[in-house]
């Protein structure tokens, strides 16, 4: 009697929703979205594509994970002020999406369109909790959460790479500030005198000590409201 062949391990092992994530954040983090194909992790996981589920919706995850991790991970204790939790938020969304550039546009697209999920509401929670602390009136909360949350959106999204940069890593930050002064200094000193005037600033500035400088102006703004 003939006998069936035994499967390989590796294809009969039933692969677990961490493995999935793993794999899939290896191969955004090394081309970006466009890299991040279902036929791309089935090869790379060695499966069938119904083992993985959508594009769509692994993307999703994948940023939920990630997101959920990095809060998790940057939570303050209780005492802490609302001022210190708000930069706590703000660093943690900062630090995952310098880490995961292709993360900035998942999570703008995951508080825009999902406003009801995990994601939005997490972030809203933790920020918005911080806003009621420093007196803003209840019937500003919503106006002052949404204005702070867009704000660390836009501000950590303008650090990382734009839309059509290498995602191997060649874009190089100094040589494009480098460039930019340079730009900056052959305009005209009399049409453009604050240009010239911060042209050496910019240069040399730090984008996690300008976005924290960012955060503690609305932070202050927000403590006017009361």
């Amino acid at each position: 009697m003939a006998t069936r062949k035994p499967r390989s391990a590796r294809r009969n092992q039933v692969l677990s929703q961490e493995r999935i994530i793993e794999t899939a954040i290896e191969l955004l983090d090394a081309g970006g979205e466009a890299a991040m194909t279902t036929r791309a992790l089935t090869e790379r996981l060695s499966t069938g594509s119904g083992g993985v589920g959508s594009r769509d919706e692994l993307l999703d995850t994948v940023t939920e994970a990630l997101v959920t991790a990095a809060l998790a991970a940057d939570s303050v204790t209780a005492s802490s002020s609302p001022e210190d939790e708000i930069r706590t938020v703000a660093l943690a969304l900062f630090d995952a999406i310098a880490e995961h550039p292709w993360l900035a546009s998942r999570l703008t697209q995951q508080v825009v369109r999902k406003p009801f999920g995990p994601v939005t509401v997490g972030i809203f929670e933790r920020i918005g909790r911080q806003v009621g602390a420093l007196g803003v009136p209840r019937a500003s909360w919503f106006d002052a959460a949404s204005t702070l949350v867009h704000y660390i959106l836009g501000a950590v999204s303008q650090n990382t790479r734009i839309e059509g940069d290498t995602p191997d890593g060649s874009h190089n930050r100094e040589t494009f500030l480098d460039a930019t002064a340079v730009a900056w200094q052959q305009l005209d000193a009399e049409d453009y005198p604050f240009m010239h005037a911060v042209v050496s600033q910019m240069q040399a500035h730090d984008d996690r000590e300008q976005f924290l400088n960012g955060i503690a102006v609305f932070v202050d703004g927000l403590s006017r409201l009361g």
